[in-house]
């Protein structure tokens, strides 16, 4: 985000993207020339073109829908029927996965508790903290009048806590349990959202600044350590596989998380209103009266993300090893009765 605002200060938006080209072509070279493959592969897979078109198509539905839902109140039936067709499509495609050979997602690895738990602990996580970053770059930008670098600059606590705790708490949760660093992560992360809801104009910068950090140790504690149990659950063999899954679904998460926030914002304030700020090349003539009802559209998106991102803590407790726990318990208790 900090990259993104020191961008936008020299070149225009569209460079955000353009960006994306040289690190692409240098990821690419680096991963022919570095990576090996550590099992065989199956030449007789196929691509399933058929789920590929089934798993697009419901994407579209999704995206469109939540885009058209932001327009107005009078797009919700719309919004509705494409939400619905996409949870048809979504079915078809869980079909069509179920019964070919070389399915376009293996399905089959969601009857490991740990992996369905912490993907879609993942998933929820992802959507939450995502958009929140490019909420308050406009919170930042549109509402205290600061320019996209200085915005960046102000992001930079929760950076900075992210990339401090994540590594450690990667480490750490490979010596000890992993749940009470997923568990923690989760929580902490969801009290700063909820935290973020009551921020104005008027907050001062510091405050932003505690939040900023909570959120970025709360994500830290949780990412890595929940990354490890998905993939340390997956077979050897499947861990390509695994990886994938997990990539698809932070993909997804990424995906809708800003329609989804937009969705959120349009309640509170009419869609082309917000468009009207957002796209302000001025941000300092913008109304008062806008200004209050954009802080108050934040606050309930804020308020909203806290609810999804406290949600993920449902299913990271799949993740949790009741067996183990029992083991040690009852050992004890046959030695006492020694």
């Amino acid at each position: 985000m900090t990259l993104s605002g020191l961008i936008l200060s020299f070149l225009s938006w569209q460079a955000l993207f353009y960006i994306n080209i040289p690190i692409g072509i240098f990821g690419t070279y680096w991963s022919h020339r570095r990576l090996r493959e550590t099992v065989g592969l199956d030449h007789n897979a196929k691509i399933d073109w058929l789920g590929f078109a089934l798993f697009t198509a419901f994407l579209l539905c999704i995206m469109i829908g939540l885009t058209l839902g932001a327009y107005s109140s009078n797009e919700f039936n719309t919004m509705y029927a494409l939400l619905l067709a996409g949870a048809v499509l979504l079915a078809l495609f869980i079909v069509r996965s179920r019964r070919i050979t070389y399915p376009l997602v293996e399905l089959k690895l969601f009857k490991i508790r740990e992996v369905t738990g912490g993907i879609f602990a993942m998933f929820f996580n992802v959507i939450t903290w995502t958009a929140v970053l490019l909420l308050l770059s406009l919170q930042f930008q549109l509402v205290l009048d600061l320019t996209p670098l200085e915005a960046g600059i102000r992001i930079l606590p929760f950076e900075i806590a992210f990339l401090a705790v994540g590594p450690l708490s990667g480490r750490l949760s490979d010596r000890f349990h992993r749940m009470p660093f997923i568990l923690s992560g989760l929580t902490l992360s969801s009290i700063a959202l909820y935290l973020f809801s009551f921020t104005d104009q008027y907050t001062p910068y510091w405050v932003l600044s505690f939040h900023m950090v909570l959120l970025g140790i709360g994500t830290g504690l949780f990412l890595a350590p929940n990354l490890r149990s998905i993939m340390g659950s997956v077979p050897k063999e499947r861990r390509g596989i695994g990886s994938a899954l997990f990539t698809l679904f932070v993909n997804l998460g990424l995906t809708v998380s800003l329609n989804f926030a937009i969705l959120i914002m349009s309640l509170t304030v009419p869609y082309d209103v917000i468009t009207s700020i957002i796209s302000a090349l001025h941000p300092q003539a913008i109304p008062v009266a806008e200004r209050l009802l954009f802080v108050k559209s934040l606050q309930n998106t804020y308020l909203a993300f806290a609810v999804v991102n406290a949600l993920a803590i449902i299913p990271s407790l799949l993740q949790i090893d009741f067996k183990a726990k029992l083991k040690p318990a009852k050992t004890k208790s046959v030695a006492a009765e020694q």
